[in-house]
């Protein structure tokens, strides 16, 4: 059912892509972070954004990360970081925070670009599973493309290596972690504030240990969802929710995703 219900998106996505070559007219675009995926807009002179995502995924399991985006102090340089907690019946705490860098290559009417890099802190328990005991870094690619006046596309590509990871448990072996994701998101821009979203994010983590034996874990999550600008002076607040759910090696795994956004300036730019 899940499935036939993302295929009827995609026909309407492309019945709707047709109609909007035949009659276009000028509409806002929000341009803020997706759920799942990183939209490539650095954040503006003077703004700063306050990002909260609290995800459900069966079975009773939590994860709510929080990030904030600060320009420096123009757009073309942006630092954020981000803070993840976990939940489950028999643990819960803090993940491995991430310290972000991200540069504005790219920035028009048509086309944004904005290459990340990240160090990731070990500062979860990995004993408990919610960390992997060493420092890492990341890497990523966000490129986002307006294909009309009511679609938006967004596309990522990055690369995760933690050296020296500890595997769950005290007596874990140390591990070599590399970590490959891509994902594509489409956008429909219904009205000014209104947006209806598919995202589809493609994970492959390669484990190798000190014995030399490796090890693949994959996972593919389509996420349909919804998000909504109000906005409130200076202040715009996007609040959306999305049903992510797993194909292919992810079959069966389901949940829900709350995302609220809160964007304002920080300081009066002068002109």
């Amino acid at each position: 059912m899940k499935h036939r219900r993302a295929i009827y998106f995609y026909f309407v996505c492309i019945f709707s892509f047709i109609a909007d070559n035949l009659y276009s007219e000028e509409i806002r675009r929000i341009e803020d972070n997706s759920f799942m995926l990183e939209e490539a807009y650095n954040q503006e002179e003077g703004v700063v954004q306050h990002i909260s995502g609290l995800q459900y995924q069966n079975p009773g399991k939590w994860n709510y990360t929080f990030t904030q985006e600060w320009p420096v102090p123009g757009q073309t340089h942006q630092l954020s970081y981000s803070i993840p907690l976990f939940f489950e019946p028999q643990s819960a705490g803090i993940m491995d925070i991430m310290l972000n860098y991200r540069f504005q290559a790219i920035r028009n009417d048509t086309v944004a670009f904005s290459p990340r890099f990240s160090v990731i802190l070990p500062t979860g328990n990995y004993i408990d599973g919610r960390g992997d005991g060493a420092f890492g870094v990341q890497a990523g690619l966000p490129l986002s493309l307006v294909l009309g006046s009511r679609w938006v596309t967004h596309f990522n590509l990055g690369v995760t290596y933690i050296p020296h990871a500890f595997a769950v448990g005290n007596n874990g072996p140390l591990e070599d972690k590399t970590g490959l994701n891509f994902g594509a998101s489409v956008i429909f821009i219904a009205t000014d504030n209104l947006n209806f979203m598919l995202e589809s994010v493609v994970q492959t983590n390669l484990v190798k240990t000190q014995a030399g034996e490796v090890a693949f874990e994959n996972s593919v999550i389509l996420n349909p969802g919804i998000r909504y600008a109000i906005d409130i002076g200076e202040l715009q607040i996007v609040p959306g929710i999305s049903v992510p759910f797993g194909i292919g090696p992810s079959w069966g795994e389901y949940g829900v995703f709350i995302y609220l956004s809160f964007e304002h300036p920080m300081f009066k730019v002068a002109k």
